[in-house]
């Protein structure tokens, strides 16, 4: 019997704005998983942009659920983790990777906790350091620079950087003990913007550009995270997964602007969606699927 490979995206429920599991799920879905969830926390809306938003944190779920799939004898090929909803959190999720983790398994962690050099609002400096232990746990991690900043414990420098900072950063991010990072929102010209990817079993270093929209785009950090996952797992190294990632976020950002949409309900990655699964190479024509999930 074939099986077609399985994700588990462990991330919170915005119930209005597209981040999170609203775009996670989707996006990993279109690409051909099977993609399992476990929400973190559950928002009426995400903290970007609205006000007076309903938070409710799931800590105490997230073990019976962890506990049920284990009975089940689940399988994932990928374990995917992003917001989180409290500190106690990063243990549960750090024993779920333990629990579910085979040789076939790729860990990704998006420490998703900062922006614009600064804590999202729900988050301490304490939990900031403890995601360091889930980073530990990851084979590959994607922070964007105020991430990285904070979970090296350094001073955010803002866009006042050099291609040696990016290298270096890349490299201590690494031996916080993940195999692969994947630093978004890199940018050395002013028209340009992208991410640097890092692979600590070859050496190498790795740049993937695109044209940069002006303005702030929220929910940007997890369409770039949920298509590179869909890119390795369909077998893309990580320079061409990368590279993906950032066509793929290029394409819903520049959509969302020629359509003069509403920003803080987030980018419109439903339309772009034909484009990254023709970037991955599963329509074969108009109506064939390629079979390289199953």
């Amino acid at each position: 019997m074939n099986k077609q490979k399985r994700v588990a995206a462990i991330h919170d429920i915005s119930c209005v704005g597209r981040c999170s599991l609203t775009v996670a799920l989707p996006i990993l879905s279109a690409a051909g998983f099977d993609t399992s969830v476990l929400p973190t926390a559950i928002l009426s809306t995400h903290t970007g942009g609205f006000e007076g938003f309903t938070y409710r944190d799931l800590t105490e779920d997230i073990k019976p659920i962890s506990d049920h799939w284990q009975s089940l004898n689940l399988h994932f090929d990928a374990l995917y983790s992003g917001f989180l909803g409290s500190f106690e959190q990063i243990d549960l999720v750090a024993d779920l990777f333990d629990t579910f983790r085979s040789n076939d398994t790729l860990v990704m962690v998006d420490p998703v906790m900062a922006d614009n050099g600064v804590l999202y609002s729900i988050y301490s400096p304490e939990m900031a350091r403890g995601m360091t232990k889930l980073c530990a746990k990851a084979d590959i991690i994607v922070p964007n620079l105020t991430e990285a900043a904070f979970l090296l414990d350094e001073d955010y420098i803002g866009e006042n950087y050099s291609q040696e900072y990016i290298e270096t950063t890349l490299k201590k991010l690494s031996s916080l003990g993940s195999k692969m990072v994947v630093l978004s929102g890199v940018t050395f010209e002013k028209d340009k913007l992208g991410a640097a990817a890092f692979n600590s079993e070859t050496g190498k270093i790795s740049y993937s550009f695109n044209d940069k929209i002006d303005g702030y785009f929220h929910g940007t950090g997890d369409v770039f995270g949920s298509a590179l996952l869909s890119a390795l797992l369909n077998n893309f190294p990580l320079e061409e997964a990368t590279q993906i990632a950032v066509d793929y976020t290029h394409m819903c950002i520049s959509l969302t602007q020629k359509a003069e949409l509403e920003k803080r309900y987030g980018v419109c990655f439903e339309k772009a969606i034909p484009y990254l699964i023709k970037k991955l190479g599963l329509y074969t024509d108009q109506v064939t699927i390629k079979s390289e999930n199953f």
